[in-house]
This record gives C-alpha cells, sequence and structure tokens, in this order.
C-alpha cells in the first residue's frame, strides 16, 4: 500500500475503525515511516484532547454564589391535600383517604416500571449486534473496493492462505456448480474475534460470508434484514457462519442450505 493511502486510513486507524487486514497493513507501514508516525502521534493526540478535555467547559468560580442568591431562605410549603377516592374491600389493603403526594408517588414509581421493562425488552440481543456489525463490515469491504485478500476461485488456494493466520481452519467450498461462484477470502473482525471471511458472487451480488470458532450448540439456520441487506447465520461443527449480501433472501437462503449440505457430505 502506497504512502499516501496509509495517511488516508490513520483518522480510521485513530479511531479503530480499520478491519483486521488494513489495520495489520498499517502497522507494519508505521514501524517503516517516521513521517507517518509523526501524523498519527498527532492525529491521536488531537482525537484525545477531543474526547477528554476540549467537550467539556469549566464552571466560573462564583457561579454557585451567584444562584443561591436568588433562591429565597425559606420556601413556602403547603399543606398536603388529601383526596377521597372510592373504597376498596378490606382484603386489598388499601386505603380510601389518600394524599395527593402518595398517589403521584405511586404513579411515579409505576411509570418508572414501566419505562425501565420497555427498555430492557428492547435492548439488541447478541444476533442484532452482530447482523449490524456484519452489515458495516460487509458495506465496508464495497466501498474500500477490498473484498479480498487472496483472489481465486480455486478453494485449494483459498484455504492454505488461512493457515498461519487464524487459529482455525475455515472450509473452503467450490460451489460454482450451484450458481455462487468462490472469488475469494481475506481476514476480517466480527464479534471481538478475527474472522475468515469468504467470497461467494450471485450472478452480480457479492455475499461475504463469515466464519469462526463458536462455543454453543449447533443452530439452524435464521434469516435478518436490515439497511436493504439480508443476513443468514447458522452454526454447525462448532463453527459460527454469517452469510450477508444484497441478494433476495431467498437467494441467500438456498445458499446457505447448498453450503450447509455440502460441508456434511
Amino acid at each position: 500500500m502506497e504512502h499516501s493511502e496509509i495517511m488516508e486510513l490513520l483518522p480510521a486507524y485513530v479511531d479503530q475503525e480499520l478491519g483486521i487486514a488494513e489495520t495489520l497493513t498499517v502497522q507494519s507501514h508505521l514501524d517503516s515511516c517516521p513521517e507517518c508516525r509523526r501524523e498519527y502521534a498527532e492525529q491521536s493526540a488531537l482525537s484525545k484532547c477531543v474526547r477528554t478535555e476540549t467537550a467539556y467547559f469549566k464552571a466560573p468560580p462564583d457561579l454557585a454564589a451567584r444562584i443561591a442568591a436568588h433562591i429565597p431562605d425559606t420556601l413556602p410549603q403547603d399543606k398536603p391535600r388529601r383526596i377521597s377516592l372510592p373504597s376498596f374491600p378490606a382484603s386489598w389493603g388499601l386505603s380510601s383517604n389518600l394524599s395527593w403526594l402518595q398517589v403521584g408517588t405511586a404513579m411515579a414509581t409505576l411509570l418508572v416500571a414501566v419505562w425501565s421493562a420497555g427498555l430492557y425488552l428492547n435492548l439488541p440481543t447478541a444476533d442484532d449486534r452482530i447482523t449490524e456489525e456484519a452489515i458495516s463490515n460487509h458495506v465496508r469491504s464495497l466501498q474500500a473496493d477490498h473484498l479480498t485478500d487472496v483472489a481465486s476461485t480455486d478453494q485449494h488456494t483459498v484455504k492454505p492462505w488461512f493457515n498461519g493466520k487464524l487459529n482455525f481452519a475455515p472450509t473452503v467450498i467450490d460451489l460454482a456448480p450451484q450458481g455462487f461462484v468462490l472469488e475469494g477470502g481475506r481476514l476480517d473482525y466480527l464479534d471481538g474475534h478475527p474472522v475468515a471471511a469468504l467470497i461467494y458472487r450471485r450472478q452480480k451480488h457479492p455475499i461475504n460470508l463469515y466464519i469462526w470458532p463458536a462455543n454453543g450448540k449447533d443452530a439452524g439456520p435464521k434469516a435478518e434484514s436490515s439497511r436493504g441487506y439480508h443476513v443468514v447465520h447458522w452454526t454447525a461443527d462448532e463453527m459460527h457462519y454469517w452469510a450477508v449480501s444484497d441478494v433476495e433472501e431467498s437467494e441467500l437462503l438456498k445458499f446457505s442450505g447448498i453450503l450447509r449440505l455440502a460441508t456434511h457430505q
């Protein structure tokens, strides 16, 4: 990669937004280029300054005194009003003579409980998070024109390329007879792990297939969609498989079915 290209990647490198292959390339270049190291140091310092200093403003020393001067020494206190509510059965354990404060407190507590439950129910699942991350990786590989580190339609060329680069051996299968042409592979990073990314193509649609070790049980294919892309993922033989593409969902499910069948032959 040329010097000018490294300089363009430095902002993303500082913010840790590069894929694993590009990260390693930039690191290697920095080891041998004093100019880029100086630029990296300046950008890192600026990024740290923005995060830790410039976004905060120190209050004037007299601010507390100025606020206190506008607060009365004593605040008027209204006597709590009472509201008569319909009587409840004694078995309910409720009083029919409640103050507005008690009613308001109960309603506030209920609203907080409902709001908290809503937040909990709307939290993204692990699958949701990986889906978004996988789609982002897929889009980035297309925008950076970096689909492959090793470009080949030969599975016997692509599979050995990963030797020594990962602590596992991904299964690489030629699916050209079924209409899914192998184009190569690359290293990537997903769900906190280095992963193998295999590139297939269905007509004009590239498919990123991410593979990395799994600890859980086998799981059948599950389809997701987000941002105009489709994702099909499954777990088999202690490996996670996540396929991402803008191809029709039915085509991506077909791809996963063919691949799952081929890996068990």
